[in-house]
């Protein structure tokens, strides 16, 4: 075997071996990626029972921490929104939230894992009936007015 021969089969080789990395790795994000936007991921289903709603009852939930930047700013504009309003903390509420509604602390392993939040600010609409009618991550208060428009539905 010629050293041409030699070098041409060990580039095949490399290249295969390369492709078969690049695969892996392509299968690899795509289910990372798909991880976070498969069914039931974030948050209940739109039209699922409201776990804990003979407590709560309906309203907008917001899944908050204390440490979270953005939360602050989102809970001070879901007091703009109409409706009633529960304010859900993963850990000790801050100093004075200022919240017209009700203020629920410590629900990590509570309400968190009931409703499956990934992260805060979160927020979910539970209707009379009960149900879920969205819920969906608001990191901003910009984000929890464009999902205000399903509390009236």
């Amino acid at each position: 075997m010629s050293f041409q021969d030699s070098a041409l089969l060990l580039s095949w080789a490399a290249i295969l071996l390369l492709a078969l990395v690049v695969a892996g790795l392509v299968r690899r994000v795509h289910a990372l990626g798909g991880g976070a936007r498969g069914p039931g991921a974030l948050g209940p289903a739109a039209g699922a029972r409201a776990p804990a709603f003979d407590r709560l009852g309906p309203g907008l939930l917001l899944f908050l921490d204390r440490d979270c930047g953005a939360c602050a700013d989102v809970l001070a504009a879901a007091g703009d929104l109409d409706g009633p309003l529960h304010a859900v903390f993963a850990g000790p509420a801050p100093e004075a939230p200022r919240v017209a509604g009700t203020v629920l602390t410590f629900e990590r392993d509570g309400l968190f894992a009931d409703y499956r939040v990934p992260a805060t600010p979160f927020a979910v609409l539970v209707g009379e009936d009960g149900r879920v009618r969205a819920s969906e991550p608001v990191g901003s208060p910009d984000a929890l007015r464009e999902l205000a428009p399903e509390a009236a539905r």
